[in-house]
């Protein structure tokens, strides 16, 4: 059976001891997308030779969206991210509430979001949606578990970033529901996602726990499926996740769970 979806995986999670080229050419082979995380680690003249379709990479590498300085910082570094975006066909340009450093932790941890941190981030993605439309690109925010992997990083909630994207309401700013960080932070999958439906532009997915291909863990990722095909969900499904053994049995797994 066919996959109603568009799938894709990270290419920055498998293979990992291949040149990222490699991986993106081999995915291509496999009839996967290709996510990418940060592009200055990369040869960009490799990748665009692969000729995959980049589905989504990170969409800036500085900043963050609750002050001025941060914003300013984001936006130029966004602005930057945009054109190698634009080289390599990249679909959706991702952000988060702050940057993310070593180990995935937040480069400034934010304890307590405030009202006016709330006000500034809607601020900052109204601005970002502009430039956007300059550029012709897309951009998400993703949300992030706060539990386990990324402490401290505010707006890391999907209700967060759903409230946000929601208010500004825009088609050049959508969600990238991750459901490997909302299974820890929120649950409720099915859901969380009939909620999100009207502003996602691309769902993540990763079991839970140990952050492994679908069928390693704990959620019923085949009723997932099912339950956005009924809603009438056919975009991007990523897998962003490592693989438990080969992973080409990884995305075969991954490929047989979002085909219903």
């Amino acid at each position: 059976m066919n996959s109603p979806f568009q799938l894709a995986a990270c290419a920055e999670m498998l293979w990992r001891d291949r040149p990222i080229e490699w991986r993106a050419s081999r995915l291509k082979e496999l009839g996967f997308g290709v996510g990418l995380w940060n592009w200055p680690e990369h040869d960009l003249a490799k990748l665009e030779a692969t000729g995959a379709t980049f589905t989504i990479m990170n969409g800036y590498l500085q900043g963050r969206l609750t002050d001025d300085e941060g914003a300013a910082q984001l936006l130029k570094t966004a602005r930057e991210t945009a054109q190698v975006g634009k080289r390599l066909g990249v679909q959706r340009l991702n952000l988060h509430g702050t940057g993310l450093g070593e180990g995935g932790l937040p480069v400034q941890p934010v304890e307590v979001v405030t009202g006016p941190m709330w006000l500034k981030a809607r601020e900052t993605l109204c601005r970002i949606v502009e430039l956007a439309e300059e550029e012709n690109v897309t951009f998400t925010l993703e949300n992030l578990n706060l539990p386990v992997d990324h402490p401290g990083v505010p707006f890391g909630r999907a209700e967060d970033t759903l409230a946000l994207v929601s208010s500004v309401d825009h088609e050049r700013l959508r969600l990238n529901l991750d459901l490997y960080h909302a299974q820890i932070g929120e649950g409720n999958l099915i859901e969380l996602c009939r909620k999100c439906l009207p502003w996602i532009g691309e769902i993540q997915v990763a079991d839970v726990p140990g952050r492994k291909e679908p069928g390693t863990g704990e959620v019923n990722w085949r009723g997932i499926a099912t339950a956005l095909k009924t809603m009438g969900y056919a975009g991007p499904v990523g897998m962003e996740a490592f693989a438990s053994g080969d992973p080409e049995a990884a995305l075969e797994a991954f490929r047989a769970a979002f085909s219903v």
